[in-house]
């Protein structure tokens, strides 16, 4: 009777075994396809000779324009004598916009950049302040015109001058002449800001809609795409922009009134990935000082053009106000991509001759 009762218990305990062990097998089965299924849909399977390796690829995001940190928007001496310019090529974001004499100066964005030479830094225009403000930024000039004056402290824009700064912070350089030599720090920037009591973070929003994964304009514009390898934008009859398009790195290479633009720490080119063309016309003040200073009719919506990747479609750039950030759409009326990269705004007159080819 005790035989049959162990053989008994042997049976069921086998039994518990087996349903145990089938019941693992299951579980583990259920989780290898289920991995597979999901490998395979995102296309990261890897099968060996002996064994299948999923492998693990994080999701595509855009570098150019990320984190918190505060925009910082610089106004940089554009005036042959200031040339070449440090750092552009680590801007986010660069306008260039004519001022007085047929000049044209621009406006450089950094975010969370650590650069230890920006410049050289020019004083400020009214119209620039609009840019800055479409881009939260903290705004940063040495200088600035009475009308500049006026709207700084009218649209209480966050700004840094440096004239009323130290020397420690704003610095002219032996080997370039006054006024073209000044030029200031990332560091020397957020030191002061801190000290103004401004916010060195924001939450805002690119007014360019960047994308990760790259694309050529031919994909989706089939018909309104046109070649675009080399780029001329004549600003003012002394100023004219080349872009010339490189295969290789797929970025355009910058010259100015036909100088190849280099950096003034590096020698490197100055390069960019997209390059946005807005038409609006600029005109001359009448104020009392007679300098020929210049404003912008840039509340609208304008023509333009947005090249990247050696091909170029026309667009429409539309802004509603001065603190609103401009939209950028193609001819039916729907925002564009942007492909992931620093980029130049060239905004010049309706009548400019841009040739695109």
């Amino acid at each position: 009777m005790k035989l049959m009762k162990n053989k008994k218990s042997e049976v069921l305990l086998l039994i518990f075994l087996m349903i145990i062990v089938i019941a693992l097998g299951g579980f583990l089965g259920y989780k290898y396809l289920n991995n597979r299924n999901i490998a395979e849909t995102s296309g990261n399977v890897n099968i060996g000779a002996d064994k299948e390796e999923i492998l693990v690829v994080p999701e595509k995001k855009v570098e150019i324009f990320k984190g918190t940190d505060r925009p910082i928007a610089v106004m940089i001496d554009n005036h042959s004598g200031a040339w070449p310019q440090a750092n552009l090529n680590k801007a986010y974001l660069v306008y260039e916009i004519i001022v007085e004499g047929g000049e044209t100066r621009l406006m450089a964005l950094f975010k969370g950049q650590d650069l230890e030479k920006i410049g050289p830094v020019r004083s400020s225009r009214h119209y620039f302040l609009d840019y800055a403000l479409e881009n939260d930024a903290i705004y940063v000039h040495h200088g600035w015109s009475p009308q500049a004056e006026s709207d700084i402290s009218t649209l209480g824009v966050n700004n840094i001058n440096g004239i009323s700064e130290s020397s420690s912070d704003f610095w002219r350089v032996k080997d370039k002449s006054a006024p073209h030599n000044l030029f200031t720090s990332t560091a020397s920037i957020l030191k002061i800001a801190e000290r103004k009591g401004y916010s060195t973070s924001s939450s805002k929003e690119s007014i360019l809609n960047y994308v990760a994964n790259e694309f050529n304009l031919t994909e989706k514009y089939e018909t309104n795409a046109i070649v675009a390898k080399n780029i001329t934008i004549p600003h003012s009859k002394l100023q004219t922009v080349e872009y010339k398009y490189n295969e290789e790195t797929k970025t355009y290479t910058r010259y100015a009134r036909q100088k190849l633009q280099t950096d003034y720490i590096t020698g490197d080119a100055v390069e960019t990935k997209n390059i946005i063309i807005t038409m609006c016309d600029n005109y001359t003040l009448q104020d009392s000082e007679n300098k020929g200073r210049q404003g912008l009719k840039n509340i609208g919506t304008f023509d333009g053009y947005y090249i990247t990747n050696g091909n170029a479609i026309p667009i429409k750039c539309t802004k509603t106000s001065r603190e609103s950030q401009t939209v950028y759409k193609d001819l039916e009326g729907n925002e564009i991509n942007i492909n992931d990269g620093n980029t130049f705004i060239n905004i010049c007159p309706t009548d400019a001759n841009i040739v695109i080819e």
